[in-house]
């Protein structure tokens, strides 16, 4: 089975060092609670949604480099799922230097056949360029992502879709734990 990955939520848990950085930018304009929300529907969603100035928002993007590798903590059982696949691919709109970083910090690089970032070019999700580019090289079968935008174009292209710890109409699978993975049939 070749499996497409998105990264932030779905692989490793970032967003609990995500709501911190924002916490710390907006103080007690928002609860930390509250802004996990926001961030997982996405990262401009909680921009726009609490009105983060320009300037904050250069703050923020100091802030996230500043973040270790070692606050982004992998989902627990995903390695198992990542060693049984055929190939897996990562879809993110993530930079690379920051996605090799925590690879390469829990030695998972080599689990990935191959990585399209942001930095790649291609359109943003829901658009279907880059899971296009990555479906006609690397023929996949499933596409794993916690947020309905991750899963769309996956859907748009007659790819079977997996939401994790997440509700989501369109989803052909869902998982609330990667110990679950195994018992869908796959």
């Amino acid at each position: 089975m070749n499996i497409l990955w998105d990264f932030d939520g779905t692989l490793f848990d970032t967003y609990p060092a995500y709501t911190k950085v924002f916490s710390a930018v907006l103080g007690e304009k928002a609860k930390p609670e509250d802004i996990y929300k926001q961030l997982k529907i996405s990262y401009t969603n909680a921009l726009n949604y609490y009105e983060v100035s320009e300037e904050d928002q250069a703050t923020l993007m100091e802030l996230r480099k500043k973040l270790a590798p070692e606050e982004m903590k992998p989902f627990d059982h995903v390695e198992e799922i990542l060693k049984w696949a055929d190939k897996n691919v990562i879809m993110t709109h993530k930079s690379r230097k920051g996605v090799l970083a925590i690879l390469q910090h829990y030695g998972w690089e080599h689990y990935f056949s191959d990585i399209v970032t942001i930095d790649d070019g291609y359109a943003r999700k829901p658009d279907t360029e880059a899971y296009v580019y990555l479906h006609n090289k690397h023929h996949i079968d499933l596409a794993i992502g916690d947020r309905e935008l991750d899963l769309i174009p996956a859907k748009k292209l007659g790819i079977a879709t997996c939401i994790f710890q997440t509700e989501c109409e369109i989803a052909d699978y869902q998982l609330q734990d990667y110990r679950e993975f195994f018992k869908l049939g796959l």
